[in-house]
């Protein structure tokens, strides 16, 4: 019985070896799994004990498929069916002419293969609704017994991206309230909301036009649009770091709200202030940085000044950073950091508005 077992445990053993895929390397290591894709940086295995493996494809000397695989090569023809290597590297696909390793640009399993067709379909006839992702950022806090306060942070962002162009909606609110004593104040109340769009004009160098909308209660700003464009730059550009810089000009209109503070020589013990519109031409000069440091940690910086040409001196700016670590694929912890400023805030308010949050982030469809 024994012998019986063990017997069956051999072959089920040889059979699974059988039907997996061998892939030799330079210093002889044999790995078996399943071949997933690969191009000229590197072959993805999957592996029943070791998991998903990344060999650098300089490295890999033979391969024996038991599954169909698509080699792709420079000249965009393709071949499918089970692959194998010759002793001077060249891929051979059964009842396909040998092709050097060269000249493959990729290797995929059906499932990768059919995945990259689909992808390729949208590319060729993209629609308004492929492409997109985004995130939503939320905090809240709230204190309730000899304190009665409330704060509370959203920022959403949906981004359409292709090879060609990228399209971002963005908007953002910030509220604060604290009722413990009468009268009841508000402590902050900011809303902010904007579309940019993004074209190439080469693999490095791309155009601008944006639209910017914002409102704050508390430095009586009842609207601020802003129009503008300009030209950008990847200074770095790869999966794990993205850096643009980018210049340009704009047209900001400014409407602030008439209000009353306290006279530092009464009487009378109140001044009222008019309402004002304020409209300006802009410069605009910037940077945007976005780094993933691990598959789970995303670090996000964001930093653009605004020097006024119709009222020399003034000038406005805008910091915005985020650090988010994945707790999976769909939901992470964000803490984030703004600074809003403005040279020529109305009599006796602040130019600055600082905002510090933590809370939850939600991701939804392509990977940003």
């Amino acid at each position: 019985m024994r012998r019986s077992l063990l017997g069956v445990l051999l072959c089920v053993m040889c059979a699974s070896v059988a039907l997996a895929d061998q892939v030799t390397l330079k210093n002889g290591d044999r790995l078996t799994g399943t071949i997933v894709s690969g191009d000229t940086k590197k072959l993805d295995l999957k592996t029943d004990f070791g998991g998903d493996i990344s060999i650098d494809w300089a490295t890999v000397v033979g391969i024996e498929s038991s599954q169909d695989l698509t080699i792709t090569t420079k000249d965009g023809k393709k071949q499918t069916g089970k692959v194998t290597m010759t002793p001077d590297g060249k891929f051979v696909v059964a009842g396909g002419a040998p092709v050097a390793k060269d000249d493959v640009t990729a290797v995929r399993n059906s499932t990768e293969q059919q995945a990259f067709n689909v992808a390729e379909e949208k590319m060729a006839h993209p629609k308004f609704t492929y492409f997109w992702g985004g995130v939503a950022d939320g905090g809240l806090a709230l204190t309730r017994g000899n304190s009665d306060t409330i704060s509370f942070t959203f920022d959403a962002k949906a981004v359409r991206a292709t090879p060609r162009d990228k399209l971002t909606v963005y908007a953002n609110y910030i509220f604060a309230n604290n009722q413990t004593t009468l009268p009841y104040t508000t402590t902050a109340n900011l809303f902010q909301a904007g579309i940019r769009g993004d074209w190439n004009i080469s693999p490095r160098t791309f155009v601008y036009a944006t639209a910017d909308f914002t409102t704050n209660e508390l430095q009586q700003l009842k609207l601020r649009q802003v129009y503008g464009g300009g030209i950008g730059y990847h200074v770095i550009k790869n999966d794990a770091t993205v850096f643009d810089v980018f210049a340009g000009g704009d047209y900001d209109r400014d409407e602030f709200g008439s209000y009353t503070i306290t006279n530092p020589a009464p009487p009378p013990p109140l001044l009222a202030i008019p309402s004002s519109t304020l409209n300006s031409a802009e410069i605009t000069v910037g940077e945007e940085f976005d780094r993933n440091f691990t598959k789970r940690t995303v670090f996000t910086e964001r930093f653009v000044i605004f020097p006024n040409l119709s009222h020399t001196g003034d000038y406005r700016f805008q910091f915005n950073t985020t650090f988010a670590v994945a707790m999976k694929t769909w939901l992470s912890w964000q803490t984030s950091f703004q600074d809003l400023y403005i040279s020529y805030p109305p009599p006796g308010l602040k130019g600055n508005d600082l905002v510090l949050s933590t809370g939850i982030r939600v991701l939804w469809g392509a990977k940003l």
